[in-house]
């Protein structure tokens, strides 16, 4: 099985590749990294020592910029059993609405989607 992973060169998403190299290693899955920006600086040195030993591929960046679209269907192709995201704090008015990929990625994913948060100090 897989996990799939958004990782965008935030604090979020590197909140999201942490979290999804602990369960991929602890249910010993392989991990496919999908870059959801356009961070010419992945994997970095960091990055490389945190995947460690572990089964991963990164994929090609949204070819139309559909990241969403993307990792539903990255998902779907490698049977995946989940699928791991990062989000961000919001203001109360931004708490009426999700970010457009995070609520598409959780509405029609056909697996299930964890969301993560990094860690703060407020």
């Amino acid at each position: 099985m897989s996990i799939v992973v958004g990782y965008l060169a935030t604090p979020e998403g590197e909140a999201a590749l942490q979290y999804a190299v602990r369960e991929a290693n602890q249910r010993s899955s392989d991990l496919t990294i999908v870059p959801t920006g356009e961070s010419t600086e992945f994997p970095t040195a960091d990055h490389l020592e945190l995947l460690g030993g572990l089964d991963y591929e990164i994929t090609g960046p949204p070819p139309d910029g559909d990241a969403a679209e993307l990792m539903i269907d990255t998902a779907a192709q490698r049977g995946a059993e989940m699928i791991i995201i990062g989000l961000r704090k919001r203001n109360p008015v931004g708490k009426l609405i999700l970010g457009s990929n995070a609520q598409r990625i959780l509405l029609d994913a056909g697996c299930p989607v964890l969301t993560v948060k990094p860690d703060t100090a407020d």
